[in-house]
């Protein structure tokens, strides 16, 4: 029997909402940008100006978010003239939620026709070259998990039953956040990140198994929303926070309040970069 998947009508129900809270706001415009933000990362939304802030709660259908770090928030808003979703938060599948409940919010923005997607992390390095305070741009992902957003009765509006993932993080938008990065002076590495469910932190073998396999860093999030942006037609940048060394590495225990605070450190880099990306991809 077919996996019980949200409907077409819960989506545009919970768009329809959040499309009538901002319709006095940003000159009507329809947002052109989602952010998806990660942990210890959500005052980019303090960027925003004409903003409207709506809780997770009062949207129809929405998830809630459960885990510390994550505000649990929908802020949209204009930046220097570009109209943003962003989202303070996210959902994730060790919280109970089901990967279609997890993607809700990415199947929104797709109804609401937004072209653009960004998705932001606090991940783990599995690469001693890499360390905490680094940002990694994301090239491309590893997902051994069996589920997948996509399980289950297809919504053909938003994209074909069996979707190409070659090109899942945009190439041409990976070369303009280079080029971004660069002119900023931040040295940003590029690497593969690896997707486990959670919420146990991964053992030092699964770690060094990881690295074999060709990850450079490992993360709880992200990966379901990518299928689904993907799946959607959405142009998808991802950009990870190396908040830590993944276990087996430092030779010191993971602690999710460490995370929270290494992402604070770094938020200053990441807006200016997130911020220049937006602003130069804006104009293709």
């Amino acid at each position: 029997m077919p996996v019980e998947k949200t409907t077409l009508e819960q989506i545009r129900k919970a768009a329809e909402f959040i499309s009538s809270r901002i319709s006095h706001t940003s000159e009507c415009r329809r947002p052109k940008f989602g952010l998806v933000l990660g942990s210890g990362l959500g005052s980019f939304a303090d960027q925003l100006t004409h903003k409207v802030s709506i809780g997770f709660e009062e949207i129809p259908h929405f998830p809630v978010s459960t885990v510390e770090g994550h505000e649990g928030r929908m802020v949209i808003g204009d930046y220097k003239g570009v109209v943003l979703l962003v989202l303070q938060g996210r959902f994730h599948y060790y919280e109970g939620y089901s990967m279609d409940e997890v993607t809700f919010p990415i199947r929104c923005m797709r109804y609401m026709n937004i072209p653009n997607l960004i998705v932001t992390n606090a991940a783990g390095s599995v690469d001693e070259n890499y360390e905490p305070g680094d940002l990694m741009l994301i090239r491309d992902h590893i997902k051994f998990h069996g589920d997948s957003p996509l399980r289950g009765p297809n919504i053909d509006e938003f994209g074909p039953r069996f979707n190409d993932m070659s090109d899942p993080y945009t190439g041409e938008i990976r070369e303009l956040a280079k080029k971004c990065a660069d002119t900023l002076g931040i040295f940003l590495k590029e690497g593969v990140y690896y997707y486990f469910a959670g919420p146990s932190y991964e053992t030092a073998s699964e770690v060094r198994a990881i690295n074999i396999l060709g990850a450079n860093a490992v993360g709880m999030s992200t990966v379901p929303e990518v299928i689904v942006g993907a799946h959607g037609g959405m142009k998808v940048m991802g950009l990870s926070c190396i908040t830590n060394m993944a276990t087996g590495i430092s030779g010191k225990p993971v602690r999710h309040g460490d995370v929270i605070r290494a992402g604070e450190t770094v938020k200053d880099k990441f807006i200016r970069l997130v911020s220049s990306i937006i602003l130069e991809w804006d104009k293709l």
